[in-house]
């Protein structure tokens, strides 16, 4: 007997799905609105074309944004590039030995900071970092023991 009612069940439940299928019957959605019908205004009272505006708008503040930082991000990478050639030229040049340099990069001007023991060191490391490409001005800070 309940067997009998389980497919009694079954059965009914298939046949409304059947017929649901079969007359267009749409589950949980509204029937379809004509093509030429006005555009649906939210809550917010703007209609799709106005939401769309404001989406490209912010879009294209953003890629300006991007852009900006992006220019930022390769001055940074081209000055610490220009130091790390220029701290190299110092750190491998043997008659520099001892010395205590520091270099710092703004745009191509290197401004040198430390300590050398003589003034024939002060000028190889003047030399050297005014041979480094991409230099345009040294700005001399190097103290003579």
């Amino acid at each position: 007997m309940l067997k009998a009612l389980l497919k009694l069940v079954l059965f009914v439940t298939l046949l409304f799905v059947v017929a649901g299928f079969f007359f267009g019957y749409r589950w949980g959605g509204a029937a379809s609105r004509p093509r030429n019908a006005e555009p649906v205004v939210g809550t917010s009272g703007t209609s799709a074309t106005d939401r769309t505006e404001r989406a490209r708008e912010t879009g294209a503040n953003i890629g300006e944004k991007v852009a900006v930082g992006t220019e930022r991000a390769r001055e940074v990478l081209d000055e610490s590039r220009l130091t790390a050639k220029v701290k190299s030229k110092i750190a491998l040049d043997d008659t520099l030995k001892g010395t205590d340099i520091t270099a710092h990069t703004s745009g191509t001007t290197v401004t040198l900071e430390g300590q050398v023991a003589n003034a024939a060191q002060h000028q190889r490391v003047l030399q050297l970092t005014r041979e480094t490409e991409g230099v345009s001005n040294v700005v001399d800070r190097i103290a003579v023991r």
